[in-house]
């Protein structure tokens, strides 16, 4: 006798392992998805505890800054030092219309650095721009990226310091004396370099003076130049062969403004440049000037 049964029997059993087959595969791209939505969410909450860290660890480094110029500004007389019998001013221009001739009529600045170089050996001047907020005492060591990441202090702090390139001579500036520091958001440091290119300040004639005191000296330059320019290795040469390769230089810098100034540079003129980062692509905010006044100490 056939059991007529069996087939559908058989079509049943089949079935249930088919939706046996099925189930499991819904388990595992459940747990796939699981597995993935995880991984997703660690990376994201990485990526915000990562940002987190940034900004607490950005903060901190400007309050340790500000805490340090503060004090170093407490402790550090400058004074307005009129003109004496040894005031020299360098290199005068033929035209009566250079502003250069109101400039030097300008005080020299005068700082008393006993309290520095205690405080760091590697003081090697005072800088203050007009119309900014560059206010600070300048370090000097053996290579240019120690003070990139170190304070005055010599402490570990991503605001770093403002610092002279290690190849220039602090005493007897070369050609070129180059000035560096990072530029904070927050305007600390070289921050607030980012201004010269607003009309606000170089519509002031004023701000176009830079006063650089030293140990051994009081300087005041001239503002010829300001631009944003490429990260290059051109503008940040200090010597020159020969008079023909410096004067090719300074033809090259001055024409780069993108602000007319009425100075004019020649090879006889010693300059001082200042360079900050203006953003994370590698430009760079650059700042010329010659100098026109000095006095020994």
């Amino acid at each position: 006798m056939v059991d007529r049964k069996m087939p559908s029997r058989y079509k049943y059993q089949k079935r249930i392992r088919r939706k046996k087959k099925k189930n499991k595969k819904k388990v595992k791209k459940l747990r796939l998805k699981k597995w993935v939505i995880v991984v997703i969410l660690l990376f994201f909450l990485s990526i915000f505890i990562y940002s987190i860290y940034n900004v607490y660890s950005w903060y901190s480094d400007n309050q340790k800054v500000e805490e340090i110029k503060e004090d170093v500004v407490l402790e550090t007389p400058v004074v307005e030092k009129e003109d004496s019998e040894t005031t020299e001013t360098i290199n005068p221009p033929v035209s009566k219309k250079d502003d250069y001739w109101d400039y030097i009529k300008m005080n020299l600045l005068e700082v008393d650095f006993s309290s520095l170089l205690v405080k760091n050996p590697d003081t090697v001047g005072f800088i203050e721009v007009k119309g900014t907020n560059i206010n600070y005492p300048i370090v000097k060591t053996t290579n240019n990226s120690y003070y990139l990441s170190h304070a005055f202090d010599k402490s570990a702090n991503d605001a770093g310091w403002v610092f002279m390139d290690y190849r220039n001579d602090a005493v007897n500036f070369n050609q070129n004396t180059i000035i560096y520091a990072h530029s904070r958001y927050n305007g600390t440091m070289f921050g607030s370099l980012k201004n010269i290119l607003n009309s606000s300040w170089y519509t002031n004639k004023e701000n176009h003076i830079i006063r650089l005191s030293t140990p051994t000296e009081n300087t005041m330059w001239q503002v010829f130049s300001v631009y944003t320019i490429p990260k290059e290795s051109y503008y940040i040469t200090t010597t020159f062969p020969d008079d023909l390769s410096y004067q090719e230089f300074l033809n090259t810098i001055k024409s780069r403004s993108e602000v007319e100034f009425s100075g004019t540079v020649n090879t006889s003129d010693k300059i001082l440049t200042l360079s900050t980062c203006k953003d994370n692509f590698g430009n760079r905010i650059v700042m010329h000037a010659k100098l026109i006044k000095k006095e020994e100490r």
